[in-house]
């Protein structure tokens, strides 16, 4: 440590593109370890917070800023274990997202691949929605079937005033069709579900497939910024462990 160059809180500011006080902030948190001081009291950094410095920005890239932090605070506090653990935990995740991506994905070649039930008319101004045999017929399902899907959660028609009658609109029709083509195909209602969400959220099978592509290519992103962050790390870690070994 003595050999090493003398930084001061604005040279590590530069190397970063960060304020002096963002440096001085990431060493209070953890995210650098503590700095020597002079005897006026100013920070002197060294090699190690560079080091530092250049893990955490390569980790929030593809962790994100608390991940990050979790883990090069944790790496300071001794405790490398710990830091594994937080880096598997966030590959976990992704890997979860890309196995409801691709789920996704495949329902919707299911749906592509599928001749779907006839269209329903558009209703006209002033016309009522559909009530559930209208609907069962519509789709050549029993009304049992949509009872079981609106008990799962997947389907949720208004009911009318006074006869509690379901009233089916264009949209309750839409997500019946695709609940019943996606079913055709063996898909279990729990699979079903985060598509019926994702249909609603972005209002047509074309949008949520742009939608599904956009995506992909984020996680992939992602994913190469969680590996080079990780390589990062990994030197990191071997960079500590040298200094703690040469220090006994």
């Amino acid at each position: 440590m003595n050999h090493e160059p003398r930084l001061r809180p604005v040279d590590l500011a530069r190397l970063s593109g960060l304020s002096t006080q963002q440096i001085r902030n990431y060493e209070d948190a953890g995210v650098l370890p503590p700095a020597a001081r002079t005897e006026s009291g100013y920070r002197v950094f060294g090699d190690a917070h560079r080091r530092a410095l250049l893990t955490y920005r390569a980790l929030q890239a593809g962790y994100g800023p608390l991940a990050a932090t979790a883990v090069m605070r944790a790496v300071h506090g001794g405790d490398v274990p710990g830091a594994l653990a937080l880096v598997d935990e966030a590959h976990a995740g992704m890997h979860e997202q890309r196995t409801a991506l691709r789920a996704t994905r495949e329902a919707l070649e299911a749906l592509a691949g599928r001749r779907p039930p006839p269209q329903p008319t558009p209703p006209t101004p002033g016309t009522a929605d559909l009530r559930i045999g209208e609907v069962a017929a519509l789709l050549g399902v029993r009304t049992s079937a949509l009872r079981v899907w609106e008990s799962a959660g997947l389907l949720t028609p208004p009911r009318e005033r006074g006869t509690r009658y379901r009233q089916f609109g264009p949209d309750d029709i839409r997500d019946a069709r695709l609940i019943h083509t996606l079913r055709r195909s063996h898909y279990l209602l729990d699979q079903i579900r985060p598509v019926l969400d994702e249909l609603r959220r972005e209002g047509s099978t074309e949008a949520l497939r742009a939608a599904v592509a956009t995506r992909g290519e984020a996680l992939a992103g992602r994913t190469r910024a969680m590996l080079t962050g990780a390589g990062r790390l990994a030197e990191y870690i071997e960079y500590v462990e040298q200094g703690t070994a040469d220090s006994n």
